[in-house]
């Protein structure tokens, strides 16, 4: 005899038992991450179960029609007790490669797993629930009707999740910052971008980097001129330039770079993306921010392979989490791994100074014309106490946790501009080692340095980075960008007019002259070939 279930409610049913049910592994690890069990850490480990029983709901109410339902949540309980059971009992998480695994796997290495455990589980969280389910006689109304139901619960839902995801922001962003795992241990969720992710790389077609700029010459600015040129582009980490004392800021967070002669400041930039993995990439391809996508930039040379074309060495040097694929194919140096007594690493990391350790020798010896890219590690968070040497905890008091819920505004505010005054420190530096290289090595040298993206510090409550650009806040887009060049750089021709604000005479903030900076022809479209500022 079956049972007849009305289905308005079966989503959200459904959303409870998956969430709560089958992700011990998840909620073992998220209760760790936020500080164990206990009243303070109540709110915020309740409200992600709510988030994400309503984001489930929202999901699961689109397939809810007759003839679906039912084989998508019978499909879904025997692949999510597997995959719980597995995580559960050898504390495994869940990615492509996970799929891979399982995928390539040989019987008799699959016949190791099968266990009576392991079956008894599956029946009981998956066969159990789907028999019920199977003889259950859902209830649907018209088509039409029960489509504007899936869409209003589908709504509510999503814009119940948004808002607890928003009132929760604070405290939830750094956790699943600082703990990326989380997400290979959310079931269902993980199972499907993992199968997703193997069956893109599976049969996805093999990408073929095209050249771009092979015929690529040095132009008029290196004809009948001798001597070497070496150019240091510094890509900072989690800048924005609304905290930097050269835009405006009433706190003095530049106060080395204020004295550097020659300095133009250009106030108006915006980052291609606002997260690593795509400004990065992004900005040192042909394609611009409109052009961009992940493929296209993987499949064509960058500007760093323009360089060499023209027979310019590349040397990167990273002090994060790697170059996403901008240095493939050229020189990469890894500083970001800390070394036994030396005094500019910490325990897990090191200070931004070590990528300038060993570079006027590099300068001097070097044979060729020379571009060498800095990747800071910056002033990215949460952790952003973690940034800078003690001697630069100038602005007080600074939040030294990596949860963001645990200190004021101001505490993180002042920690993160700790992080700008020691950039500012590093950046001076590296212009006066350039200057000197310019006048003991006889090299023009110049210097240029930009922001991958900026941060959120709590405007509208929001912290960190990384939302969609469309939505994005200006914070996250609105970026330093900086150049200084030697006197024979400058003399190559490319002169800037003086600055047109006297209060600020070391930053050209509205000059309008226009610096060629490569090869005439079309390769970079000309707003990639030339400066306006």
């Amino acid at each position: 005899m079956s049972v007849r279930i009305n289905t308005l409610a079966l989503p959200l049913v459904t959303a409870v038992v998956l969430v709560a049910g089958y992700n011990q592994s998840f909620w073992r690890q998220f209760v760790h991450a936020t500080g164990g069990l206990g009243l303070p850490h109540f709110p915020i480990q309740a409200g992600m179960f709510l988030m994400l029983v309503l984001a489930f709901s929202a999901c699961l109410a689109l397939v809810n029609f007759r003839y679906i339902f039912k084989p998508v949540l019978i499909v879904l309980f025997l692949a999510t007790s597997a995959a719980s059971y597995f995580m559960n009992q050898y504390g495994t998480a869940i990615d492509w490669s996970m799929v891979q695994n399982v995928v390539e796997t040989d019987a008799r290495e699959s016949a190791d797993l099968v266990s009576l455990k392991m079956l008894a589980s599956i029946l009981l969280m998956g066969g159990l629930p789907s028999l019920l389910l199977a003889a259950a006689d859902l209830s649907y109304p018209t088509a039409a009707r029960q489509l504007l139901r899936n869409l209003g619960i589908a709504l509510a839902a999503f814009a119940g999740a948004i808002i607890l995801l928003m009132l929760m922001f604070k405290t939830l962003a750094p956790t699943l910052r600082e703990h990326r795992d989380l997400r290979f241990l959310l079931t269902p969720t993980n199972y499907l971008q993992a199968i997703n992710g193997y069956a893109k790389r599976k049969w996805s077609t093999p990408i073929v980097v095209l050249p771009l700029g092979t015929d690529a010459s040095k132009g008029p600015a290196w004809n009948g001129i001798f001597k070497r040129t070496v150019t240091i582009i510094v890509v900072g980490e989690t800048a924005r330039a609304r905290n930097f004392s050269l835009n405006g800021y009433t706190r003095q967070t530049n106060p080395r770079l204020a004295q550097q002669n020659g300095l133009i400041n250009f106030t108006r930039m915006q980052s291609c993306g606002t997260a690593t993995a795509v400004s990065v990439p992004c900005v040192f391809s042909a394609l611009g921010r409109h052009g961009y996508s992940d493929t296209k930039a993987q499949s064509q040379e960058g500007l760093l392979d323009v360089l060499e074309h023209a027979g310019i060495d590349v040397i990167w040097r990273d002090n994060n989490s790697g170059c996403k694929g901008v240095c493939d194919r050229v020189s990469y140096v890894d500083v970001s791994q800390p070394s036994p007594g030396n005094p500019l690493c910490q325990t897990e990391e090191c200070f931004d100074e070590r990528l300038l350790e060993g570079l006027p020798e590099l300068i001097r010896d070097a044979k060729r014309d020379l571009v060498i890219v800095l990747h800071q590690k910056g002033s990215h968070g949460p952790a952003y106490w973690k940034r800078y040497p003690a001697r630069f905890r100038r602005f007080v008091p600074t939040c030294e946790t990596n949860e963001l819920a645990k200190c004021s505004k101001e505490a993180i505010v002042a920690a993160y501009d700790n992080t700008i005054l020691y950039t500012d420190y590093v950046l001076s530096k590296t212009i006066d080692m350039l200057s000197q290289a310019s006048l003991n090595d006889g090299v023009d040298t110049s210097f240029v340095y930009f922001s991958d993206h900026g941060e959120s510090l709590g405007e509208n409550n929001m912290y960190l980075h990384g939302a969609p650009y469309i939505m994005s806040p200006p914070e996250q887009r609105h970026v330093p960008f900086m150049l200084w060049m030697s006197d024979g750089f400058s003399d190559r021709g490319c002169k800037p007019e003086p600055p047109k604000f006297p209060s600020r005479p070391r930053t050209g903030h509205r000059s309008h002259r226009t610096c060629r900076i490569g090869r005439d022809q079309p390769i970079l479209g000309k707003e990639l070939r030339e400066l306006k500022h």
